[in-house]
């Protein structure tokens, strides 16, 4: 029995005193996002549509009554040879109440289980609609921040580059250099001014995608503080969290529920040569006002017990039959495709997050080290051991490796959620976790 996760009904506003107070932080476009987003919406509305299909295939197996009134005139002329022929006029009603009360229809009931299985399966499509509303909107934001960062790193290389430029210029002036060099200066300089270009430009589509999602345009949000924790998967073993996705992973358990659907599907097409037995019941009342022949009220009731054993359909049932068998086996087979996609993920959502972890220690590192580097190589440059070349190319690194790490960092974020999404325990708690590192707010390109 699958436990009801209606991860929007966990009351993520009232928890927000204690996380970020800024408008823009993570959680507060989230909220925003899960007003706004038109796929929970539908999402939702599938859902609750598949739980009225549950009460209505039940209805199929409880009594039906039936309540029936008539009103007329009757106008009667007897023949004339009859000694007793009289002309006869009077007023008609009628009224009376049936039950119907089936007793035995098999594909009624298998409909009726069929139908609460796909009862839940429209549950978990609509839980699976939310994770990935909670995933969807913290990869646009975070991809907000890596185009901050990036545009940041782009305008500081440009800056940089400018004067080496312009340094280069006052060396040739005097007779230091070579013209050449300040053509790769002046080369180098071009180039990152055009990837400054392109990363803004990056920057406000990331912008309007995360606007998407929630209807509103935001120039400053919370960013990831430098303080934050990055550490290694729990549990610490890939089988547990694949055993935890085969278990939890709500696409998994939907196509769960879709095979058990189809299933008692292809039982109630088989029950199509099953007998039927129903209970049926009437009380009928009818009065005659003013008739001088027919009795003025008369009580009307019987009971019956309808038995009706299908023989022949054209074929039809046995079609149906083999349809429905050939539809189930297709819901295995995709099943079966579901499992082994989820494993895959997982498996490598894990050893992402490990070379994540790796990848952002190495880069933290490198920083270090190209900074080390480019100090060495411009004080080679001003006692003439090295060329502007090397020192052009000592600046870009340093700068490469600046916007490496912080990639490397918003890439760990991301992973992170995603194998929590794979597990099938993703909630908005994870994101009220993360926001509490999202503290500072993030100075836009327009402020620097």
């Amino acid at each position: 029995m699958i436990q009801k996760k209606h991860l929007l009904a966990i009351a993520i506003s009232g928890l927000l005193a204690s996380s970020s107070a800024l408008a823009t932080d993570l959680v507060t476009i989230y909220e925003q996002a899960v007003q706004y987003d038109s796929g929970i919406a539908a999402s939702k509305a599938a859902y609750q549509a598949e739980q009225e299909g549950t009460y209505q295939a039940r209805a199929t197996l409880l009594p039906i009554i039936t309540a029936n009134a008539s009103a007329g005139h009757s106008d009667q002329e007897y023949d004339e040879t009859s000694l007793t022929a009289v002309d006869d006029s009077f007023k008609t009603t009628e009224y009376g109440v049936s039950l119907t009360q089936p007793l035995f229809r098999a594909d009624s009931w298998f409909n009726y289980q069929s139908s609460k299985y796909n009862s839940k399966r429209a549950e978990a499509d609509f839980s699976k609609a939310q994770q990935d509303l909670i995933l969807i909107t913290s990869t646009a934001y975070f991809s907000v921040l890596r185009e901050i960062e990036n545009v940041a790193t782009t305008k500081s290389a440009e800056a940089a580059f400018k004067r080496q430029w312009e340094q280069a210029k006052e060396r040739f002036d005097v007779g230091l250099i070579a013209i050449t060099e300040v053509h790769e200066s002046r080369a180098s300089y071009d180039s990152t001014k055009t990837a400054r270009i392109q990363s803004e430009g990056d920057l406000e589509i990331a912008r309007e995608n995360l606007a998407r999602l929630t209807g509103n345009i935001y120039n400053d949000l919370n960013k990831l503080s430098p303080d934050f924790p990055i550490s290694q998967p729990s549990p610490s073993n890939p089988d547990e969290w694949v055993n935890a996705a085969y278990s939890q992973n709500w696409s998994i358990k939907s196509a769960e529920f879709s095979l058990k659907n189809l299933d008692e599907q292809h039982k109630s097409e088989k029950s199509g040569h099953y007998p039927t037995l129903d209970l049926s019941a009437n009380y009928t009342v009818s009065e005659n006002d003013g008739s001088k022949f027919q009795d003025n009220t008369r009580d009307d009731a019987s009971v019956f017990l309808v038995f009706q054993v299908p023989i022949y359909q054209g074929g039809g049932t046995s079609a149906s039959i083999r349809r429905s068998r050939f539809l189930v086996e297709q819901s295995r087979q995709t099943l079966e495709t579901t499992r082994r996609n989820i494993k895959l993920d997982t498996r490598s959502l894990y050893t992402a997050i490990k070379t994540d972890i790796d990848t952002v220690a190495s880069q933290k590192q490198n920083i270090i080290s190209r900074e080390s580097a480019l100090e060495a190589t411009r004080a080679g440059y001003s006692v003439g051991t090295r060329n502007i070349v090397e020192v052009l190319d000592a600046e870009r690194n340093y700068f490469v490796a600046l916007r490496d790490y912080a990639n490397a960092r918003f890439d760990y974020v991301i992973d992170t959620l995603s194998i929590k999404q794979a597990a099938g325990t993703l909630s908005p708690q994870d994101l009220i976790d993360l926001n509490k590192w999202l503290q500072a707010a993030a100075v836009t390109p327009q402020q620097q």
